[in-house]
């Protein structure tokens, strides 16, 4: 509280007041539309064009260094990991919220749409928790490290990632980069498995590798919102016997990248073979009854959690190969994240 009238002060009370006017701030909320795929580190530079131009005098952002640049959830103040997709990020403050939510944790709500609020520091990261420079030449070692990752779980080695050109390694982040989604599926074909659908008469591996032992038979429908996948027989075309080789199919990986996140738990990573005991599609109800038995317990127990993957609460009955080859992002990764409660409607 600031009393009436202009009482004598020394000049160390006069410095303190002028330094406290000269530090003041005020919260300023600026909303965008960023990409899921895209990187916090990418969005900087846009940021730094229409927000610092205009706040900062030309001496003032000359100072302002964009490595120095770090984000943080505004409500809790969670460091926001620059290596994490933009959508994971999106995602795991969903689930974050549940928890520490003050309503009953198992009454069933609407998924959150509200916007992801972010407080942007321009000074002093801490660069001990951010592990790297968050600047986009270091996101983009992170993401091609991610990509060949998540190619050897696929494939058992590297050497689709690998075996690329330059120019190819560099169109695929540019693709991230500018949101270019033809430039970036050009050459991401090469590396993500086709959607290839089941064979009937694949074998199951224990050791998290699948066998093809005939042509493929069937046509595989993507999951539906009532929790319903179809799997409908039909005969080959000669366009299609021609078309991708069967072995980069999505039922032929040696193990579908995937990532579990818990909310202030750890981060889970498990072989995720897309076929399992009598060549039965491996479904993520399956997958999420075997590591996580306690939240999703078999019937007649009612599951205690939910999984959210791109922003959707996705049905158990979706195949982990599916996800794997139609709902990873473009570093290769199906990223789950696990909400407790009942399943939120949309």
């Amino acid at each position: 509280m600031i009393r009436g009238g202009a009482p004598s002060q020394t000049p160390a009370a006069t410095s303190l007041f002028r330094r406290l006017v000269w530090e003041g701030t005020v919260p300023l909320e600026i909303k965008i539309q960023a990409p899921r795929i895209s990187y916090l580190p990418l969005l900087i530079p846009d940021i730094k064009k229409h927000l610092t131009d205009v706040i900062l005098d030309e001496s003032n952002a000359a100072l302002v260094k964009e490595e120095d640049w770090w984000f943080e959830e505004t409500e809790r103040g969670g460091l926001m990991k620059w290596h994490w997709p933009i959508g994971l990020l999106y995602d795991y403050n969903i689930i974050s919220q549940g928890l520490h939510s003050t309503s009953t944790p198992l009454a069933s709500t609407t998924l959150p749409t509200e916007p992801l609020r972010l407080t942007l520091h321009l000074s002093s990261p801490p660069l001990d928790k951010l592990l790297l420079t968050p600047n986009a030449e270091t996101c983009k070692l992170s993401y091609m490290g991610q990509l060949k990752e998540a190619d050897f779980l696929r494939w058992g080695n590297t050497r689709k990632v690998t075996g690329l050109r330059k120019q190819d390694h560099d169109g695929l982040w540019e693709g991230v980069r500018t949101h270019s989604f033809d430039d970036f599926w050009r050459i991401g074909s090469k590396i993500f498995p086709t959607t290839t659908p089941l064979n009937p008469h694949q074998g199951y591996n224990p050791n998290g590798h699948s066998t093809m032992n005939s042509p493929p038979s069937a046509t595989l429908a993507p999951p539906s919102l009532s929790g319903t996948s179809t799997i409908t027989p039909r005969s080959p075309t000669a366009t299609e016997s021609s078309g991708p080789n069967p072995q980069d199919g999505a039922y032929t990986v040696r193990s579908v990248p995937v990532r579990i996140f818990l909310p202030d738990g750890p981060v889970l990573q498990e072989l995720v073979p897309p076929v399992i005991e009598e060549g039965r599609a491996h479904t993520l109800r399956h997958f999420l009854r075997t590591q996580l038995p306690l939240l999703f317990p078999p019937p007649p127990s009612q599951p205690q959690a939910y999984a959210i993957l791109q922003g959707v609460v996705v049905p158990g009955d979706a195949e982990m190969a599916w996800l794997g080859a139609c709902m990873a992002g473009a570093d290769g990764w199906v990223n789950i994240c696990i909400g407790l409660g009942r399943a939120p409607t949309r």
